[in-house]
């Protein structure tokens, strides 16, 4: 099977890595310095569960030159995904598969949107990984997962496949009861702690152990879990106490990756986190208080890093 990793980031280098290292053949669509350090010294990932170097089939970043997929995850930030949907029609079979492994509630509806929903399955991953340098990835906390399934809960024939592809690279993988109950759960969490993270420039556990903002994490997650209730997720009723309860779980002195693109002045998916839940509830008449309070506080910020960036 031909897996092909659009964005060669913390999760796509850790993932297409692990892939890659299992003798699979896989190709990396990535740019710049990272790409011209991964075809010069292969792909090194630095990992809590042990470092490796791998040679992929391919590293380019010119989509004409790679061959047809089976399997495609796309592993941009949000507000790419778009963007990456165009980018791999020219590399899609009949029976190709793409999954998005980013952050994010609509990944899923913005691929269907662009590619035929025969292709699309849903999808997450949970690791603490990034670039640590140009052909580096550093995996520093948490044990890697993908979780996937189809979007009408059906059992397929493919995501067999697909968890023999996860099973010999060697990561954590489980095919999901409900792809989108866990996709909202996960969003809750991502959101609920970056944002926050962004304005107070805390870790997730000195904002848990403060009272202040563990209660402003606890009505962020609120939030958050009504207007995936008024878009017809079927949540459990206890999520946000089990989300507070993981975020209380996490290492004491951990970030998430969009707080650190925030504070370092890099483009962000506070629009896809913070900034959906506020467009979602004025669609469905949803207040948002706290959400608004900090997506408006960090919008300045966000804007500045687009308005420097190329991308």
């Amino acid at each position: 099977m031909h897996t092909v990793i659009i964005g060669v980031g913390g999760v796509g280098g850790y993932f297409g890595g692990k892939i890659s290292n299992s003798g699979q053949k896989v190709t990396l669509i990535a740019r710049g310095k990272h790409l011209e350090a991964i075809q010069q010294n292969g792909l090194q990932v630095k990992s809590i569960n042990g470092d490796f170097v791998t040679h992929p089939f391919m590293a380019t970043n010119t989509i004409n030159e790679v061959e047809k997929a089976d399997l495609v995850l796309i592993c941009t930030k949000s507000w790419q995904v778009i963007e990456a949907a165009e980018l791999i029609k020219p590399i899609l079979k009949e029976d190709t598969i793409v999954i998005p492994l980013q952050n994010g509630a609509d990944n899923a509806e913005k691929l269907v949107s662009i590619l035929d929903q025969k292709h699309v399955l849903g999808g997450l991953c949970r690791i603490y990984s990034k670039i640590e340098a140009p052909g580096i990835i550093s995996h520093f906390g948490h044990q890697p997962e993908v979780v996937f399934g189809e979007v009408d809960k059906s059992k397929t024939e493919r995501l067999q496949k697909l968890k023999e592809v996860f099973d010999k690279a060697g990561f954590k993988n489980t095919i999901s009861e409900n792809i989108y109950v866990d996709i909202w759960s996960k969003f809750m969490f991502i959101a609920t702690v970056s944002g926050l993270g962004a304005l107070t420039r805390a870790t997730i556990g000195e904002m848990y152990k403060n009272e202040g903002t563990r209660k402003i994490l606890e009505q962020t997650a609120t939030e958050i879990y009504e207007v995936s209730i008024a878009k017809g997720v079927s949540l459990p009723s206890d999520l946000v106490n089990k989300i507070i309860t993981f975020i209380g779980k996490q290492p004491y002195d951990s970030t998430a990756s969009t707080q650190r693109d925030i504070l370092d002045g890099r483009p962000s998916e506070l629009d896809n986190f913070n900034g959906f839940i506020v467009n979602e509830g004025k669609k469905l008449g949803i207040a948002t208080p706290v959400n608004t309070f900090i997506y408006s506080c960090l919008q300045p910020m966000e804007y500045k890093a687009r308005s420097h960036s190329k991308f």
